[in-house]
């Protein structure tokens, strides 16, 4: 892996997120959200072959060329991690490289909504991450679990594609797998999981029917099940599970989901006033008045739900931006940019805005829509 080694170094020592290796293209840094180039020429074919033979062993690169794209997961030579993706573009070979960071956070490190650790120590049910590519599901789902670990007790089976954070045994055995090393594919390791007397199960990514099927399964078992899935807030979630089911199924599907959720945490990371980076949660609980919802089919309802039970523990992302900018945190602009209903939290803005005003006695500050707060030359990244 030496050619690809002064990248890794140079990943670190910016603390850059991604870094991407691409034909045409000098190779790039994700830091602080923004891409920047190293300065050299853009690489050609032969440069990323090279680097690409030698970093994938023969299976590796035989699995590549069968499937045209490959996750795996790298070690630095001081034993730093990363998420390396290969795929193909325009007949032309190409990879992006992802940081774990080693140590895995804490919760109060990471500002998640305390309710993420109480739910994680439940003893059955299903909890969902939600959210785009990099939001920071991996991250939050790992340090849930590393609080398991020290505050509770029992077996953990992990399925993953590839492994990301890698936890020790502390309060709970870890048994990890990473498909396509310890496991020939999810079907096969989720199968198998239940022979393996697990407490809880967590799925990597929760991709089609199949692998939602034995995530229901594990639930109705008696077992605690976390997963991610690609959704943007809990709403779509919910729609998208159902949607992996044939239509006469639907309806079975949403009982089903009623019966077993626990919660659904949804993620996305805003840029901050600084110019970094800050988690906005989305979070449902399901209880009475929820599981009634969505048993029912009632998904769009949960919304109003979210935003009238924060004394439980909910809230939806507009609530969540709104109190960003009530601090400081993040500017109007970006909020709006973020919201589900922006119109909806411009109106309630303004009202904060006016209310501040009737409060304290002084006029408002004129409220920039467009141009937003200005970074400070200091910045922080999730």
């Amino acid at each position: 892996m030496k050619l690809l080694t002064p990248y890794l170094e140079e990943m670190i020592k910016r603390e850059a997120a991604d870094l991407f290796l691409t034909v045409g293209s000098p190779p790039s840094l994700r830091v602080e959200g923004k891409l920047v180039e190293f300065d050299m020429k853009p690489l050609n074919h032969d440069a990323i072959e090279a680097i690409i033979n030698d970093v994938l062993s023969e299976e590796q690169k035989h699995d590549f060329a069968t499937n045209l794209e490959l996750n795996i997961a790298l070690t630095g030579a001081a034993g730093e991690r990363f998420r390396a993706n290969f795929f193909y573009q325009q007949h032309h070979r190409g990879m992006v490289i992802r940081r774990i960071k080693a140590k895995i956070p804490t919760a109060e490190q990471l500002k998640l909504p305390p309710i993420y650790n109480k739910t994680v120590m439940e003893k059955r049910g299903l909890i969902l991450m939600v959210g785009s590519v990099a939001s920071g599901k991996s991250t939050s789902m790992a340090v849930m679990l590393e609080y398991r670990n020290m505050h509770g007790s029992g077996h953990i089976v992990t399925i993953e594609d590839p492994i990301e954070f890698v936890h020790e045994h502390h309060n709970c055995i870890f048994t990890q797998r990473e498909v396509g090393i310890d496991t020939l594919s999810y079907s096969i390791a989720l199968k198998n999981a239940l022979r393996q007397s697990p407490d809880m199960i967590v799925i990597g990514e929760i991709r089609d029917r199949e692998t939602m099927e034995n995530a229901l399964v594990f639930c109705e078992t008696g077992h605690l099940c976390m997963a991610t899935l690609h959704a943007n807030n809990s709403n779509q979630a919910i729609e998208r599970i159902v949607n992996l089911f044939p239509e006469e199924q639907q309806k079975q599907i949403y009982i089903t989901l009623s019966q077993n959720l626990k919660a659904i945490f949804s993620q996305r990371l805003v840029t901050n006033v600084r110019g970094g980076l800050t988690l906005a949660t989305e979070v449902l609980i399901n209880q009475a008045l929820a599981r009634q919802l969505i048993a029912e089919g009632k998904v769009k309802e949960l919304k109003d739900l979210m935003e009238k039970s924060r004394d439980q523990g909910m809230n939806t992302f507009d609530q969540c931006l709104l109190d960003f900018v009530k601090t400081g945190e993040i500017s109007i602009e970006v909020a709006l940019r973020e919201a589900d209903n922006p119109n909806n939290l411009k109106l309630r803005i303004n009202q904060e805005m006016l209310n501040r005003e009737l409060i304290d006695g002084t006029p408002s500050p004129q409220i920039d829509y467009g141009k937003g707060n200005a970074p400070a030359k200091n910045s922080e990244d999730f």
